[in-house]
């Protein structure tokens, strides 16, 4: 499956850069800033996970303690429906997910979108985990991954018409870093993998690897 995902993510990549090189370079330019400024390089192996209590698509509370308590959570911050490299992730996480569960442990996604929209996506993509809006971005802040949308980033998403502020339903442009982390049952992050650049894919055998230690 890894060979397939990565191959979804180089064509998704190239028909990107092909029809839209001036957007394309914009991106990297901004992937580029965020890896080396550091400005959202998110918590690492070690600390303690924030608490959060967000909505998933179906209007329901989801507590991190809450879901902790049952075995290991895999946390996964993305920008959202729109964005198909996301989507790409987020299918291949949902092909995975018998295997997590079998080690158990449980998947929370996280994105700024609005609830409304979440539950677009996670209709349209048949995704069975926890799909939850962070629509303030606090809960992306608290893990050091949410940076702010301005400038020539900004004024190339408002060129390919996608309204961030409308979309999330807030007055802000910002985004999270693609981020995913790996919590044990004291909170504690056990793996942490954090990349400005969305166009590349975290293989769930990694994942799977870490949970494997924790059974």
């Amino acid at each position: 499956m890894s060979e397939y995902i990565n191959q979804k993510f180089e064509a998704q990549e190239e028909e990107f850069r092909s029809h839209l090189p001036a957007e394309y370079q914009i991106l990297q330019k901004s992937i580029e800033y965020l890896q080396r400024s550091g400005i959202a390089g998110g918590l690492q192996v070690g600390d303690i996970a924030p608490d959060f209590t967000l909505m998933d698509a179906l209007g329901r509370e989801i507590n991190l303690t809450e879901e902790i308590a049952k075995g290991p959570v895999i946390l996964i911050f993305y920008r959202g429906g729109w964005c198909p490299f996301c989507n790409l992730q987020l299918r291949a996480f949902q092909e995975v997910l018998p295997q997590f569960q079998e080690l158990g442990a449980s998947l929370i996604a996280v994105s700024p979108q609005s609830p409304d929209n979440t539950l677009s996506q996670q209709e349209k993509e048949e995704l069975s985990f926890l799909v939850t809006s962070d629509t303030d971005g606090c809960v992306a802040s608290q893990y050091h991954v949410l940076y702010e949308v301005s400038g020539s980033l900004k004024g190339m998403y408002e060129k390919l018409e996608i309204n961030l502020a409308e979309y999330n339903a807030t007055d802000r442009w910002f985004l999270p870093v693609s981020a995913t982390y790996v919590i044990d049952s004291n909170a504690m992050i056990r793996y942490a993998h954090v990349d400005p650049n969305f166009m590349r894919m975290l293989e769930p055998e990694k994942i799977l690897q870490v949970l494997r230690t924790l059974s």
